[in-house]
């Protein structure tokens, strides 16, 4: 380098002319090169969340149009040209009509955000500005004139070139429901009411709510899942011309179901197709929506089904079914999230697939945030999601050298302890969660010699950015590892996430 330097620096006097293009070379290359070593940093620095998760300072009326992450409830994802859309229940936490209209704010039924980015969302608005009049009818008529307040659960598909947006009215905590379709050129409307899909009341098996549509690969036929508490879940096959039916009043066929429908609750079907895997998924949500609303999933090689768990049994019986891939969770310096059900789930269509859904911020548990996580599918084919939601792209591969160091883990299972419901749900005031309720992190030190302090093991495989971990006395494998945002301690981090061999989430994040 010295050398170089005393050539530099005769070049300079014999050329005056020089000197300028020489430090502007010399500037560029430290540039480059200090921008090559911090592309080789392990992990980024500190890296603020994209949002607070506390907004009740932005719960009143007026300020709707910063409620990009907030009041997010039942949400449903997909993409249309350049924006990830989300369509969800319209529900508000501090909710005022009287202020609404004070300070003209355009209240509606169903809430519509977009994002470019999956990270920040701007509020749309409503699709519709009145409940239709003909959910109402069916509602009152079979409810002694009551229920229909709001709209639950939309769904949106494209066909064509129209856009199909399925949503759901109700009398809550009963069957009487209804299910209907609105069309629109755009995904963000104007809609146009095309009447209803199906209908239930006290008569019916099934409660007709929370709907979610594939289409089958092999033949084009389209498949429309839905359901509760009341009876289990139903799949019917619709029109591909009309978006309705195939058969006049068809109410299809039963696909998963609980054993307790006094208590154990089920609701919330999420379907979608893995061309890799050649698979569909059925995402199903179980228990209370305010507390211990936890997310499992069962497959099958045909839309319509019948799905399996995995275990191998069919989600139409009686048994509880597994993987639970989310339920609620708390890791240090954070108060918690319950609530985490009721999931949406989209392919990029760039091979990567991101799960969507409801967090209730605890422990009050009515402020309701949007979460979205990434999703893998482990080497057997079960999918998995991020411990920490999605704050923009990792740009780093794990080494494993990055790896040794302090851990917070945590083991996803659901809630053995017994509530008392009231239709499968918990009644206001009793939302908090219970100590036996809760999933917990505990810390685990992972040494460089790939042991660890409670006496386990560990194993990395760059090529596949997979680890197995020993813990407990129990071997954990095919854990996914990647980089991502640690939300609870504000910077980047390393995350895993995987199963179990009790078909239970196995989470992680280094912290030191």
């Amino acid at each position: 380098m010295q050398l170089n330097l005393k050539v530099e620096n005769t070049v300079n006097k014999k050329y005056p002319q020089l000197r300028l293009r020489n430090l502007f070379a010399v500037s560029l290359f430290l540039l480059l090169f200090s921008c090559k070593q911090v592309q080789q940093s392990p992990i980024p620095t500190v890296k603020t969340n994209p949002w607070t998760d506390d907004y009740t300072y932005l719960s009143a009326m007026e300020h709707y149009k910063e409620w990009g992450t907030y009041n997010v409830h039942d949400p449903a994802i997909k993409k249309f040209g350049d924006y990830y859309y989300i369509y969800s229940t319209d529900a508000i936490f501090a909710e005022n009509r009287e202020r609404a209209r004070e300070k003209n704010v355009p209240l509606g039924n169903i809430q519509i955000r977009r994002s470019k980015d999956l990270v920040q969302w701007d509020f749309v608005g409503w699709a519709f500005s009145d409940i239709p009049q003909e959910a109402v009818e069916w509602v009152h008529a079979h409810n002694a004139g009551r229920g229909a307040t709001n709209i639950w659960a939309p769904y949106v598909i494209k066909k064509e070139d129209k856009y199909r947006l399925y949503y759901s009215v109700s009398a809550f905590g009963k069957k009487t429901s209804w299910i209907g379709m609105a069309e629109s050129n755009t995904p963000e409307g104007p809609w146009e009411q095309k009447g209803a899909v199906v209908r239930s009341n006290s008569q019916t098996p099934m409660n007709a709510i929370d709907p979610t549509i594939v289409e089958d690969v092999d033949n084009g036929k389209i498949w429309m899942h839905y359901g509760s508490y009341f009876g289990g879940l139903y799949c019917v096959e619709l029109d591909p011309v009309t978006g309705l039916t195939r058969k006049k009043d068809d109410l299809g066929h039963l696909i998963a179901r609980r054993a307790n429908y006094r208590k154990d609750n089920l609701e919330a079907p999420e379907i979608i197709y893995n061309p890799q895997l050649k698979q569909y998924f059925l995402f199903v949500s179980y228990d209370p929506l305010m507390t211990t609303y936890n997310i499992r999933v069962g497959r099958s090689d045909r839309p319509e089904g019948p799905f399996y768990d995995y275990f191998g049994k069919n989600l139409n019986d009686t048994t509880n079914n597994y993987p639970v891939i989310m339920a609620p969770y708390r890791f240090n310096h954070h108060t918690g999230w319950a609530g985490t059900g009721h999931c949406g789930v989209m392919a990029t269509g760039e091979g990567r697939y991101f799960m969507v859904h409801q967090g209730r911020l605890s422990p009050g548990n009515q402020l309701m945030v949007l979460h979205v996580r990434e999703l893998f599918f482990t080497p057997d084919g079960w999918p998995v999601v991020s411990p920490q939601r999605y704050a923009g792209d990792g740009e780093w591969k794990v080494k494993e050298k990055d790896i040794a160091g302090e851990w917070e883990m945590i083991r996803i299972r659901e809630s053995v302890y017994d509530r008392q419901l009231e239709a499968g749900q918990i009644m206001w005031g009793e939302g908090s969660l219970k100590k036996e309720e809760w999933n917990d992190s505990f810390p685990v030190h992972l040494n460089d010699n790939g042991t660890t302090s409670d006496n386990g093991s560990w194993s990395f495989s760059k090529k596949d950015q997979m680890m197995t971990l020993t813990l407990r006395n129990k071997a954990f494998r095919n854990l996914h590892i990647f980089e991502g945002q640690d939300w609870e301690n504000q910077t980047r981090t390393i995350l895993l996430t995987g199963l179990d061999e009790d078909g239970r989430s196995v989470w992680g994040k280094k912290i030191k």
